[in-house]
């Protein structure tokens, strides 16, 4: 593989800025309704979308490039590297020169956030992905107070409930509103919490110290939280240790067990100060160690230690992390992470990375008492061994050491996990919640859970659609229920630039296309076209595919308009980039997506990829559908066809692209929204173009004509559905990344190339 990626270097060198090709990796394990931060790369196995369409019809302005002038023979005359890199200029070249120069700003992370924008808008007008859908977006009733835990989309901070707010009763869905509307103006300001309380007291609402989560409905695997990298696994343990900081119920990231820190000049050294007089104790909170700058040195070690699949995340970003996972360094002081003192704490990173303090919220940097890990039977390096007979360690709640705000004080298999307030934590002054229950919930009652948050037992949940019928007919819909947030996960359709593989990679008699060689060639003519992607993405009515997996109620509300969430972050400071020759401005507290979209404005192009009006006036690049337009999706259609036209490239009703989407029919919804795709694009398309439902026998069978592949070449389809991407840390890199030209850049696998 080095000697592919030195092969990619020499043939981008011509025309692109040189740049880092690291790409974002992640595990294979398909996602769920739960946003799962282990799993970057996930299957769709909730998707959906739906939205009204604009009246646009293609504007006026820099229009989109014909993607190749080369013909099939010489394309297919070209070794496999060649032509991947060939492909990708033409179709990606402008957004990698654009985001490679993002990349390179370092010191000022509103500039680098606002160029990443500008880079992500010519990634949507390439027309190489449509962006489906998120996680989230059902229906729930809540007596959590909106905007009083955080809601960053990356790490274990937003399992953090030690500070939130919980009344009594039901939040009523009209006060939700207001208050999240107040909480995006006053957003980093601080003075929300002040604001809210005084607003709950105003309307009634009396608030309480405990909480009751719907969060277990499956038995922790470990309570080793640095050994494991399944989020069922995070929930409880975060809540019993504190990091070196924390981001609070703003998004701003604030000290927690260190008070300050230091950056060097070159940007690659941290030094935070440790906060002094800071316990840790066992589950009956009786002190066993003092907490020290090794505690991160111990953790960091035992984290990679245990593969446990947290190493990913600091491969390649701690100076020599990269050799100790592999074994070719044994030595682990070698390795950048190092206790200066008992109360200061170095991590040295190979290169500058201006978003590292934001991967501090991952239990992938918690601290662990080395004190109590070896007086568990615990072993360090080579010596690790975590089937020892004397190895405890992480076995149970009373096997771990605590310096959070809670103690686990019951842990009953598939029954309950119940928590008290650690008396001997730092900052026990300020916590709001002094006890938490999380009862079982198998979800073999169907409306059990909403008898539950209507009784009190739960403080809240989500609705299945029995409950949402229950809630109707007790009359509490109109008054309680809301749509929930989405989650930072992102599925796409991808669109095969050159398709290669007619049977899956594993296996050669599933999965076997049915097109012809000539309409091979000419699906591969048409899809590396960029005109040609976003008139088939145009023509995709998301609300209706949607509504095959949720309904037609909540249709809109995991659609998602780009790829990156809008409000992922927001600019800290005044911003000036240049948006097509002219410098353009934007105050602090400028979400992403409006950067986004103002260059997708300033091109001219018909996609609405935020919408300051979405989520109730906060602003979103969810819950809407600014892509769906039969107008603009026979325009582009009309102009794909005289640019191929020109190539020598005929498509007409004798001569139609018959695109093929692989889909499962064991499973229901997929085969439906299968077919509302194939309606939609057919239907808005007319002739010219046909969808040819790839039957799949099981979802294994799926998964492998795209999702379990390792290569471009082995995608055995002309779109998908299969796959999605979700964030790592704070930065947009941790998504663009993805469509590097490289063998690590996850999703550019998903283009047929790479």
């Amino acid at each position: 593989m080095k000697n592919r990626k030195q092969v990619l270097a020499v043939l981008l060198a011509g025309t692109m800025v040189a740049g880092s090709l690291a790409g974002c990796g992640g595990g294979n394990a398909p996602a769920t309704d739960t946003p799962a931060v282990e799993n970057n790369n996930q299957t769709e196995t909730t998707a959906g979308t739906e939205a009204a369409g604009t009246d646009e019809t293609v504007a006026e302005g820099e229009e989109p490039a014909a993607s190749s002038a080369k013909t099939m023979e010489e394309l297919a005359a070209m070794e496999y590297d060649e032509r991947s890199t060939y492909l990708y200029e033409q179709n990606l070249g402008e957004f990698y020169e654009l985001y490679m120069e993002a990349k390179a700003e370092v010191s000022d992370l509103s500039k680098r956030h606002a160029m990443m924008a500008v880079a992500e808008a010519k990634l949507l007008e390439s027309g190489v992905l449509n962006p489906q859908t998120a996680q989230g977006g059902s229906y729930a009733m809540s007596r959590v107070v909106p905007g009083t835990v955080t809601s960053v989309l990356w790490g274990n901070d937003e399992y953090r409930f030690h500070n939130a707010l919980v009344t009594t009763e039901l939040i009523k869905t009209a006060d939700r509103t207001e208050m999240k509307q107040k909480w995006a103006e006053l957003q980093g300001t601080g003075t929300y919490l002040d604001w809210v309380k005084t607003y709950l007291e105003e309307k009634g609402y009396e608030l309480m110290d405990s909480y009751a989560f719907n969060a277990f409905n499956s038995d922790p695997t470990t309570w080793d939280i640095l050994s494991t990298s399944q989020t069922v696994d995070s929930y409880a343990p975060v809540n019993t240790y504190d990091g070196l900081l924390e981001y609070d119920n703003e998004n701003i990231q604030q000290p927690a067990l260190a008070t300050s820190y230091d950056v060097s000049d070159d940007g690659k050294t941290y030094t935070f100060h440790i906060r002094e007089g800071v316990d840790w104790v066992d589950s009956q909170g009786r002190k066993v160690a003092d907490v020290k700058a090794d505690d991160w040195v111990a953790g960091f070690q035992h984290m990679i230690d245990t593969n446990g699949g947290l190493g990913d995340l600091v491969d390649g970003v701690v100076l020599n992390a990269s050799g100790y996972i592999s074994g070719e360094i044994t030595d682990f002081s070698q390795v950048g992470v190092k206790a200066v003192d008992d109360y200061t704490l170095e991590y040295t990173l190979e290169e500058a990375i201006p978003y590292f303090p934001s991967m501090l919220g991952y239990n992938v940097f918690a601290p662990l008492s080395r004190d109590y890990y070896t007086s568990q039977g615990g072993k360090f390096g080579e010596e690790f061994d975590a089937s020892a007979a004397d190895y405890s360690y992480g076995k149970s709640p009373d096997n771990i050491a605590y310096c959070g705000p809670f103690l686990i004080t019951n842990f009953t298999s598939k029954n309950v996990i119940a928590f008290k307030q650690n008396e001997s934590y730092w900052n026990k002054d300020n916590v709001t919640i002094k006890s938490m229950t999380w009862p079982y919930e198998d979800q073999s009652d169907a409306t059990k859970m909403y008898n539950d948050v209507k009784s009190g037992v739960l403080t809240g949940s989500g609705l299945s659609t029995s409950e949402v019928e229950t809630a109707k007919a007790d009359g509490l819909f109109d008054e309680y229920v809301y749509v929930s947030s989405t989650n930072g996960s992102t599925f796409p359709i991808y669109y095969n630039l050159y398709r290669t593989a007619y049977a899956n990679s594993n296996d050669e008699t599933k999965v076997v296309s049915v097109l012809t060689d000539e309409e091979k060639d000419l699906a591969n003519a048409a899809l590396g076209n960029a005109s040609f992607r976003l008139a088939v993405s145009f023509a995709t009515d998301k609300a209706a595919r949607q509504a095959q997996r949720v309904g037609e109620d909540l249709k809109l509300g995991r659609l998602r308009n780009a790829y990156l969430p809008g409000n992922f972050v927001t600019l800290e400071s005044e911003t000036t980039i240049d948006i097509n020759g002219t410098a353009t401005t934007f105050p602090a507290g400028t979400n992403y997506g409006e950067i986004v979209q103002a260059q997708l404005d300033a091109d001219g192009y018909p996609i609405k990829a935020f919408d300051k009006n979405a989520d109730d006036g906060v602003g979103s690049s969810d819950g809407y559908d600014g892509w769906y337009n039969p107008e603009n999706a026979a325009a582009y259609l009309d102009k794909a066809i005289e640019e191929l036209a020109a190539q020598g490239v005929v498509i007409d009703a004798e001569h139609p692209v018959r695109l093929e989407l692989p889909y499962t029919s064991s499973i229901e919804w997929v085969t439906n929204q299968a077919n509302a795709v194939k309606q939609s694009i057919e239907g808005a398309l007319g002739d010219k173009v046909e969808i040819v439902l790839a039957d799949c026998a099981d979802n294994n069978e799926w998964h492998y004509t795209g999702y379990f592949t390792d290569y471009g070449y082995e995608a055995n389809y002309n779109i998908t559905d299969i796959s999605g991407w979700g964030p790592d840390y704070g930065d947009p890199a941790t998504y663009l990344d993805t469509f590097l030209p490289d063998y690590s850049g996850y999703v550019t696998k998903s283009l047929g190339i790479f």
